[in-house]
């Protein structure tokens, strides 16, 4: 199945994409992902506070971590179908609102209870930080480019990862973090205004479909053999990276490698700088490779393997190299990204934003699940004198998510041949437009 799109609006032919793109129709998407990702993952720093003020077990920091992914994972559908009919700009400036109103309430919570639904309201807000710039990137950057110009949202995203670090931290100890929220609150309202008044708007050429019609292609999209070949690997990777960088990386370096506070947050900032690199390098190498016939699939595969290994070094806690293993694991594990403007192909620019936001549900679902899994199975473990786990608690965790990823490869291998034969088809496409 291949939808090419018909009387759609989508970026016109060439390869050179101007400056006023980048500036006005990408980058303020950019900065919404940005803040995407400093939410995600600033609980992996904030953890021992949280557990100190409201008194959490590791199940429950897991389950109030992952709340955020609960409702990004479920407003995934309705997110794309929104894209698809009102376009990125007006809803990802409505989703930003909403998430600052998330992180307000989160930072006067007064107890757990409530920490969560906020947590929860920040994971709605921003459910779109990342499909937004995707369809932005549809709309505005040629085919041919896609997959640098994805990258280079992500990287921007992963600048929020590295803030959510060691300048986290430092803002932690210095105001608390109850204050540091509220400081971040207040640049998600200019992110929202920026998005909203910044844009430019690019009209559909034809009416949008109805919202039936819209419902009976997701449908057709979940049903699609090239996407149920594809979409149990993404998921399972990438949301296995998102679950564990954005919290239990952080207790894992505490109670494994042994670090304190600051050692632990200077070890986070590297991973994310490991994924920043990452987003970037799968970029470029996917479109140094792609305009010599090398599809983007065969790149994520060969940026997954080194994936798995890192994994399975943490999962053996190899002592003494834990920087080189967190930035290999913060570089490799969010290449299912390079499969998004594939599928963006495949399926063609009226479903492009339906079929991303179809992955993206099963990938946050996915990282919903393992994140909240691996704080129930260290919970089976007693504590350690410290206050911490025991390393053998973290191995089971780990080595329970890696099972599964596996098990997504062996589906995926055993379902190739579908996925070579839509990428036939786009070749015969591409030379014959």
């Amino acid at each position: 199945m291949a939808n090419r799109g018909d009387g759609d609006a989508t970026a016109p032919a060439g390869e050179r994409v101007s400056l006023a793109v980048i500036v006005l129709a990408l980058m303020p998407f950019s900065l919404g992902y940005f803040l995407s990702y400093l939410y995600r993952a600033v609980n992996a720093v904030v953890a021992p506070d949280l557990v100190r003020d409201f008194k959490l077990s590791a199940g429950e920091l897991g389950l109030l971590t992952a709340a955020y992914l609960l409702a990004f994972s479920f407003f995934q559908l309705p997110l794309g179908i929104l894209l698809d009919r009102y376009g990125p700009r007006r809803v990802q400036a409505a989703l930003v609102a909403i998430g600052g109103a998330g992180a307000l309430l989160f930072a006067f919570a007064p107890n757990f209870y409530v920490l969560a639904i906020a947590r929860a309201i920040i994971g709605l807000g921003f459910a779109g930080g990342l499909m937004s710039g995707f369809k932005a990137v549809v709309l505005w950057v040629p085919e041919q480019r896609r997959a640098l110009a994805n990258s280079c949202v992500m990287s921007i995203g992963a600048l929020g990862l590295l803030v959510s670090t060691a300048p986290t931290e430092w803002a932690v100890q210095t105001y608390g973090w109850r204050n540091g929220f509220l400081g971040v609150v207040a640049f998600t309202a200019l992110v929202a205004a920026m998005i909203y008044l910044v844009v430019p708007e690019r009209r559909q050429q034809s009416a949008p479909a109805s919202l039936n019609e819209q419902l009976r292609d997701v449908g057709q999209i979940y049903r699609d053999r090239v996407f149920l070949a594809l979409a149990p690997l993404l998921a399972t990777t990438a949301g296995a990276q998102i679950a564990v960088q954005t919290l239990w990386a952080g207790p894992w370096l505490r109670d494994v490698a042994g670090l304190d506070r600051t050692g632990v947050a200077n070890v986070l900032f590297i991973s994310a700088a490991g994924f920043f690199v990452g987003i970037l390098i799968s970029g470029a190498v996917a479109d140094w490779l792609g305009r010599r016939g090398v599809s983007l699939i065969t790149v994520m595969l060969g940026f997954l393997y080194v994936f798995f290994l890192s994994q399975i070094a943490l999962i053996a806690a190899v002592p003494g190299i834990d920087a080189i293993l967190w930035s290999l694991f913060g570089m490799c594990g969010q290449v299912a990204v390079l499969a998004y403007p594939w599928l963006s192909s495949h399926f063609g620019v009226k479903l492009s934003g339906r079929a991303n936001t179809a992955a993206n549900l099963l990938m946050f679902l996915c990282a919903f699940l393992m994140q909240y899994a691996i704080g129930l199975v260290i919970d089976l473990w007693p504590r350690t004198p410290s206050g911490g786990y025991p390393t053998g608690a973290y191995a089971v965790a780990l080595g329970g998510t890696l099972a599964v990823q596996l098990a997504a490869f062996l589906w995926y291998l055993l379902n190739r041949r579908h996925v070579a034969t839509a990428e036939t088809a786009m070749r015969a496409r591409a030379s014959h437009p």
